[in-house]
């Protein structure tokens, strides 16, 4: 039997729907969920919380402000930091934490200042930057914020003025009044900057600037602000040019003013020593009776009796004062200088073995350790090695202290040791200027030559404007025959900014003499009034050209008056090649040897 075939249906299965294809695990969708309202709670809590980090900043500021109208400084700034905290690039807490610790004379106001001068990168900011760094000693801060003036706005009075007290701590006088000098031209009207331009210029050897000067000073004696800061430059004014009248008049004024003070007393002495013996006496008198009242006061007496060479009587006087007065910081210190000018070195020795020295105590090794080399005794060298190595020691990381130690080692001729100080507070802008200047002293003395080039070279960078450095700077590199063409540049730069100074116009000649262009080298140099090649020092380099030009008899004129005064070695070896040089020229060429003739 045949089997019947049995149709097989097919089963179609259902196309999906869009929707079905959306359907999801109930698991899925609820993670889904989860983490949506994860998210939206997460940015509502990041939302609010940024809000009342706004709100609570905002009002902790306003606090932190109000504190600090109250001259309440310690609340003020422990808010702000409170703010700092919360927001670190906080523009406001930052200016609140440079004014606090500003009127507390802390040095980490130009931490804050450098802050707000990086958020908000304004004119007043830089200076407000470089004026601290100023106050601070941190002059390549200071010169860095400077140079972050836009150009257009350095015509500021403001700029002008922080520009020029920069000049004054590197020493550029001549910046200095530049810049003061466009202050007043900028803001005429401002008595602060009239009486900053006239306390510069009455120092200035040109007679219509000191004249001036002085005028503006008797001007500004008669505003109650200026009073006795005017009345002072003036008296020391009439003094240095031993006026004794005027001097006189305006001592009685200095005395009579409510405003002056212990310091004025001392000035008034320097006047009464010279006018009158009787009158010094007196008044004399009458400051050691103001002065036993504070030992600060005892301290400034005798320094001021000490620098005029007095210390005999300083001595007299203070050993009637209480011990209370006189074996503490900083009498104590003063009357051991006092033993030290006196050459009283075993009472010097006893003296700074007792005393309470406090932060001074540095100095009290050194007092011994001078000494202790005074007194020549057996192993005395020891005992100074040992002494001013603790007094190096417990100075170390105080650059005041520093200083102070390196003032008095240069004072009394321990160049051995004042070097290694100088040489590191040259590292330190506070102390920068200085210390290079005791430094070029040091090797000028010794004429280490390679040493005193690259101090001049370090000068010249210190103060990039100064034509003297400049010429210094560029002499020396010439000599050295180091980068000379640096050097070159540096005379150019000098002869353009001062061709009438006679430094920087023969640096230039001998720059020019040394790219064989002697003949404008000399055009150069007879420019200048004869008199001035008349010092030895001059005289070396124009004798130089001189004979490089043939000119036999001027030069020998110059060599003379080189020969005649006290002149550097390596003035003299100039000398010695212009001697070289002419026997050269003099010298017959050898004859040439005879042939052999053959036998």
């Amino acid at each position: 039997m045949v089997d019947q075939l049995k149709r097989v249906r097919r089963k179609h299965s259902r196309r999906a729907s869009w929707w079905d294809r959306l359907k999801m695990p109930n698991g899925v969708i609820l993670a889904l969920f989860i983490v949506l309202g994860f998210g939206v709670g997460l940015f509502v809590f990041s939302s609010a919380h940024r809000a009342w980090n706004r709100w609570h900043e905002t009002q902790l500021l306003t606090e932190a402000d109000h504190q600090l109208d109250q001259n309440h400084l310690q609340k003020a700034e422990n808010i702000a930091r409170q703010v700092i905290a919360i927001d670190p690039d906080s523009l406001v807490a930052a200016r609140i934490l440079a004014e606090v610790t500003e009127k507390q004379n802390r040095r980490e106001t130009v931490t804050w200042r450098a802050q707000v001068a990086r958020l908000d990168p304004d004119v007043d900011s830089q200076l407000n930057l470089a004026s601290a760094a100023l106050r601070f000693g941190q002059l390549d801060v200071a010169r860095i914020a400077l140079g972050r003036v836009p150009p257009n706005d350095r015509e500021w009075a403001a700029y002008h003025v922080v520009a020029g007290w920069l000049a004054r701590t590197q020493g550029n006088v001549a910046d200095e009044e530049s810049h003061f000098a466009a202050a007043v031209a900028s803001e005429p009207e401002n008595d602060t900057y009239q009486f900053n331009l006239a306390a510069l210029q009455v120092l200035s050897p040109d007679p219509k600037k000191n004249s001036a000067a002085r005028d503006q000073l008797v001007r500004l004696s008669k505003v109650t602000q200026f009073r006795a800061e005017a009345l002072r430059t003036l008296l020391d004014d009439a003094l240095r040019h031993d006026q004794t009248e005027t001097a006189n008049d305006l001592a009685q004024q200095l005395q009579m003013s409510s405003q002056v003070t212990f310091s004025d007393y001392l000035l008034c002495l320097d006047l009464y020593r010279k006018l009158s013996p009787k009158k010094f006496d007196a008044l004399l008198e009458k400051v050691k009776s103001a002065a036993v009242n504070d030992r600060n006061n005892v301290a400034q007496l005798v320094d001021w009796l000490n620098r005029n060479r007095l210390a005999n009587e300083a001595l007299k006087w203070t050993d009637r004062l209480s011990a209370t007065l006189t074996n503490q910081s900083p009498a104590v210190a003063a009357i051991a200088a006092s033993l030290a000018q006196t050459r009283n070195w075993s009472r010097l020795k006893r003296w700074s073995r007792g005393g309470a020295w406090g932060d001074d105590e540095y100095l009290q090794y050194a007092y011994q350790a001078y000494a202790a080399r005074q007194s020549r005794h057996g192993g005395a060298e020891a005992e100074f090695s040992a002494l001013w190595s603790s007094a190096t020691r417990t100075a170390d990381d105080n650059s005041e202290h520093e200083l102070m130690l390196a003032r008095l080692a240069s004072q009394w001729e321990l160049t051995t040791e004042a070097e290694p100080l100088w040489q590191k507070l040259s590292n330190q802008s506070s102390a920068r200027r200085e210390a290079l200047d005791a430094l070029y002293k040091i090797y000028r003395a010794t004429n280490d030559l390679p040493n005193l080039g690259l101090i001049a070279q370090r000068l010249q960078q210190s103060s990039p404007d100064e034509v003297t450095l400049q010429a210094n700077a560029a002499r020396l590199a010439l000599l050295l025959d180091r980068n000379t063409a640096e050097g070159r540049d540096l005379a150019k730069q000098a002869y353009d900014q001062a061709p009438n100074d006679t430094n920087t116009a023969v640096t230039y000649a001998f720059a020019l003499y040394s790219t064989g262009r002697t003949a404008e080298g000399l055009e150069i140099l007879k420019k200048l009034p004869p008199d001035r090649l008349r010092d030895p020092h001059i005289a070396v380099y124009a004798a130089l050209l001189f004979d490089d030009e043939n000119q036999t008899e001027t030069a020998n004129q110059y060599i003379a008056l080189a020969k005649a005064g006290s002149i550097y070695p390596e003035e003299k070896q100039m000398l010695e090649e212009i001697a070289t040089r002419r026997q050269n020229l003099v010298s017959p060429s050898p004859s040439p040897a005879p042939s052999a003739k053959p036998h």
